[in-house]
């Protein structure tokens, strides 16, 4: 399925289900959220990480990840001075087919990628749990905080992705999660970034600063 969707290039890789709060001040970012606002529903964008430089324009398509995910709208306020503060949710990954420059801010055609389990995803489960209980109880361990792990889905779809949202991994390591064909594939390159993550967190005092750690907001 395609669809044409307004693209807001982000610094980080947004997933299925997570939380999205955006802090929007840039002038074409403000036209973006006008835009989306004043049409019809669904309220909804492409969240495309930023793979090679800061800004957008002529030529930027060639700096975005092949793959994003689109935002859903929940929540806005708009501000006197035309600065909005935005919560989304992730909704659907897409593969950005063709990039459009031609106004203040990017539009995509994308294909909505399916979600497939993958041969062999619940068998994946167990190990990749054991795994990221393990590696929360080390970032506790270490004195950070973490969310109550006491109903991990056993659905591995949800379980990718959450793990997926949750790690402290590079940009690079968060991309390859999204563009993972299906959960199963998804789930075995956790349990790899899993093992080597707590790894290092034996093996090192301290623990590196994240989204999973202390959330926030993007700024545009």
């Amino acid at each position: 399925m395609t669809e044409r969707l307004p693209i807001f290039p982000l610094g980080a890789v947004l997933f299925p289900g997570l939380v999205l709060p955006l802090h929007v001040f840039e002038e074409r970012y403000r036209l973006l959220m006008s835009d989306l606002l004043s049409g019809e529903e669904p309220r909804r964008f492409g969240v495309v990480s930023i793979e090679l430089g800061h800004e957008v324009g002529p030529g930027a398509a060639r700096r975005l990840a092949p793959v994003g995910c689109t935002a859903e709208v929940r929540d806005v306020r708009e501000h006197e001075d035309g600065r909005y503060d935005v919560v989304a949710t992730g909704g659907t990954r897409f593969r950005v087919e063709d990039v459009d420059d031609s106004l203040a801010y990017l539009r995509a055609e994308v294909t909505l990628l399916p979600e497939e389990d993958g041969p062999g995803a619940q068998d994946a489960v167990a190990p990749v749990t054991g795994q990221f209980r393990r590696y929360c109880d080390r970032l506790v361990s270490h004195g950070a905080e973490v969310a109550d792990l006491d109903d991990l889905p056993a659905d591995p779809g949800s379980l990718s992705y959450l793990v997926a949202a949750s790690l402290v991994l590079d940009r690079s390591d968060k991309q390859r999660l999204l563009q993972a064909d299906h959960a199963a594939a998804r789930l075995r390159l956790e349990y790899e970034l899993l093992r080597r993550e707590n790894l290092l967190l034996e093996t090192f005092p301290t623990v590196p600063a994240s989204e999973f750690l202390g959330g926030g907001v993007s700024p545009n």
